[in-house]
């Protein structure tokens, strides 16, 4: 038996979830019953969410609940920047291939595909942007790793475009970065409407239950499972709650739990988009240097900031963490559009990633009948999805290429425990964020 002891909360109210169409309706309900399923899903983001699509498909007989401690969008899933990458970035050294590159692109490739799909055929408002991607610095100490990221596309026969200049300014409304690589096939949206979307589309065969934690499991033949005001049982369990499943007993020591913090203003004035915005487009930009600020121009004419990283072995965070992370969101916001220095933000909240030292992901069947997913490192819209995808594939029966390549990938490096793994962590994060300069 497990207990578990800590669950998701609400850090910060997303300003994706709150800008939301359908913020205020309910989606699920909490489970208050005594029932039996045949697959059980923890975690209603975007891995949950796929599988639960997935297997349904797959398994159309059978009996599925997806069951999760918040709203559907109210967790990391709806907390992110929004972007959906196809082309692999690597700007802090790791070692990659061409065809590790290819391969990854075309996993991603499937997913904004699938994603795209159930946009459309849902009608699921989510702002969905096919905007490209800009990866761009400030301080020219950070150049260099634009020079390695345009090499490695060029290597893996990847478009891209190298911006700079008066080029670059026109296109963000913006001369706060020298330089730009471009990248066309990355997708923008409001990931609290999408995930949101995937969920009203769940088949009559999938129960969803929100606002619903798990209290304790029991592992079995057949898993009990108890939540708050209830009990269920299921013949097969996936963990896909984030660096949440390290609660349930499985893969510790191989998910390092940092929260990053995200700001969203108020849209901007008609005289401010008439003189600075007139003929910007939407974008997002992600930085340069690892520990950079990631930055999006909304649709509905809004900037989001997103930056600052604190390990948090608690999984939790405090308002006095969000109201440092708001000074700091303000000094980047304004760095980068004093002329918008009148702007309030609107929101700010924060989000936790679950990361792996080697960037490998956790897609391991520790028993039978129990399957964990995890380690998106940061990119878990794209990633998240294609997981979903192939463990309901893998555990229907198939062993295609793509399952065996995600298999290979699945070694998450060991991390050593605590008290060391803090000390470490919170080192080598502030580090990093000192490194980034005015990219932060």
């Amino acid at each position: 038996m497990v207990q578990i002891r800590v669950e998701p909360k609400i850090d910060g109210v997303s300003g994706w979830f709150a800008t939301s169409p359908d913020h205020d309706q309910t989606i699920g309900k909490s489970f208050e019953d005594n029932k039996d399923f045949d697959f059980v899903i923890i975690g209603a983001g975007f891995i949950g969410l796929s599988l639960a699509h997935r297997l349904s498909e797959r398994q159309p007989d059978a009996k599925i609940a997806v069951i999760d401690a918040l709203k559907v969008g109210e967790g990391t899933s709806g907390r992110n920047a929004g972007f959906i990458i196809d082309v692999p970035h690597n700007v802090d050294g790791g070692k990659t291939t061409p065809d590790h590159d290819r391969r990854l692109y075309a996993l991603n490739k499937f997913s904004i595909k699938r994603l795209r799909d159930f946009k459309d055929r849902f009608a699921i408002s989510c702002d969905w942007q096919e905007s490209g991607k800009y990866m761009a610095a400030h301080e020219t100490s950070n150049l260099g790793n634009l020079d390695h990221f345009a090499e490695q596309l060029k290597n893996d026969g990847f478009d891209y475009q190298d911006i700079a200049g008066d080029d670059l300014a026109k296109r963000l409304g913006t001369t706060y970065y020298q330089r730009a690589i471009y990248t066309p096939g990355n997708v923008l949206v409001n990931p609290a409407a999408l995930i949101r979307g995937i969920a009203k589309a769940l088949p009559p065969s999938v129960s969803l239950f929100e606002q619903t934690p798990v209290t304790e499991i029991t592992y079995g033949s057949k898993h009990v499972i108890r939540t708050t005001r209830g009990r269920i049982t299921a013949k097969f369990i996936f963990e896909a709650g984030n660096i949440f499943n390290s609660e349930f007993g499985y893969e510790k020591h191989r998910l390092a739990p940092v929260y990053t913090y995200a700001s969203l203003t108020k849209p901007l004035e008609a005289d401010d988009l008439e003189k600075h915005f007139s003929n910007v487009k939407p974008w997002g930009i992600t930085s340069a240097h690892p520990a950079g600020t990631t930055v999006r121009y909304t649709p509905d004419h809004r900037i989001f900031i997103r930056n600052i990283l604190r390990f948090a072995p608690t999984l939790t965070t405090s308002k006095d963490d969000l109201d440092f992370a708001l000074t700091h969101h303000r000094r980047s916001f304004e760095n980068r559009f004093p002329m918008l220095s009148h702007i309030p933000f609107e929101y700010t909240w924060g989000g936790m990633i679950a990361v792996t030292l080697n960037q490998n992901y956790v897609f391991h069947k520790p028993a039978e009948n129990i399957m964990v997913l995890n380690g998106c490192n940061g990119v878990g819209v794209a990633k998240g999805t294609y997981l979903g995808v192939c463990a309901a594939d893998f555990i229907s029966g198939d062993d295609n290429e793509e399952i065996r390549f995600i298999r290979e990938n699945s070694h998450p490096s060991f991390i050593i425990p605590d008290p060391i793994r803090s000390l470490v962590a919170r080192y080598r994060l502030k580090k990093e964020q000192a490194a980034a300069g005015g990219d932060l």
